[in-house]
């Protein structure tokens, strides 16, 4: 290339330098804020700190004492729990919806918005409408007890074995109408043409689904994954509003045993070590996700 020309060109430093200069702003609350909180969490969780932060390290005791409390273990086995039965049921519900809603229904909008409704909702007022309907005095329980079948119980929310499972109906109710949408954006995405060849080659309408359609939405179930294991991780609002963690410590989660120690038990080192702990399990699931959607897919180009 000759001078002139090569002249004539802008430093790829200065390309799109508006953009730059507007993202500069935002660039700087993720390092100061996000990144300068995160270290700053790490490094107080090896700490003995009570009401206030101080720089008393006691290396890995908070550690310890996190892995041996039964509240934080029944809240990880709930989270667990929660979050094996959320992401099979939101992906599999959202899914068939987003199925049924792609096969041109009359009154398609007014469904889509019946669906995506309750995800507008909060989780605080999700969680008092389920309280009330999950309520054996006045809820399902007493309906159907009012229809005939005295013996008929139904009260998750005050049986501790099934508890995480109540919550887990009040999760679906609002969550999978989200999923049913991402979905059905993925499905309106396929070359029309490729149902004409299915049609064709004789080929069954689930098997299309299965081996040609699923596939062909890799990404859309990445990013639906995503979506739902951080909302897993964080759930919070939703356990207050139903049951505040009982009864006892049935319906513990880890964000709600953050906020406890940090708050509550004034005892802040440890709420910094299971914050860290929730940490690591977010990046557990973003890191993957990370990989498969830049760095591998620049491998395979």
């Amino acid at each position: 290339m000759t001078g002139p020309a090569r002249a004539g060109r802008p430093n790829q430093y200065f390309r799109n330098l508006p953009a730059k200069i507007a993202s500069v702003p935002m660039m700087l609350t993720a390092v100061v804020i996000f990144l300068g909180g995160t270290i700053w969490t790490v490094v107080y969780s090896f700490t003995n700190s009570k009401l206030l932060p101080r720089l008393s390290f006691v290396g890995l005791d908070q550690y310890e004492r996190l892995w041996a409390a039964p509240r934080w273990l029944m809240s990880i086995q709930n989270l667990a729990i929660y979050g094996i039965f959320s992401l099979i049921f939101s992906l599999v519900i959202g899914f068939v919806l987003a199925v049924m809603m792609d096969q041109k229904i009359r009154f398609e909008n007014t469904f889509r918005t019946i669906f995506l409704y309750p995800f507008a909702l909060s989780f605080i007022v999700t969680g008092l409408v389920w309280q009330w309907i999950l309520n054996p005095e006045f809820g399902i329980q007493s309906v159907v007890r009012g229809l005939g079948w005295t013996s008929f119980t139904f009260d998750p929310l005050y049986t501790p074995e099934i508890v995480i499972y109540g919550i887990l109906i009040a999760a679906l109710w609002q969550g999978t109408g989200l999923v049913m949408c991402l979905m059905l954006a993925g499905l309106r995405g396929i070359d029309e043409d490729i149902w004409k060849a299915a049609r064709v080659d004789g080929i069954p309408v689930w098997k299309t689904y299965v081996f040609v359609i699923i596939p062909m939405m890799r990404g859309v179930f990445v990013t639906t994954l995503v979506i739902i294991a951080s909302g897993i991780v964080r759930v919070y609002d939703l356990i207050v509003a139903q049951t505040s963690g009982g009864p006892g410590i049935s319906s513990e989660v880890p964000a709600k045993y953050v906020y406890d120690y940090m708050f509550h038990a004034q005892n802040l080192g440890q709420g910094f070590a299971a914050s860290t702990m929730m940490l690591i399990t977010v990046a557990i699931i973003i890191v993957p996700w990370a990989y498969l959607e830049f760095g591998g897919g620049r491998k395979r180009a």
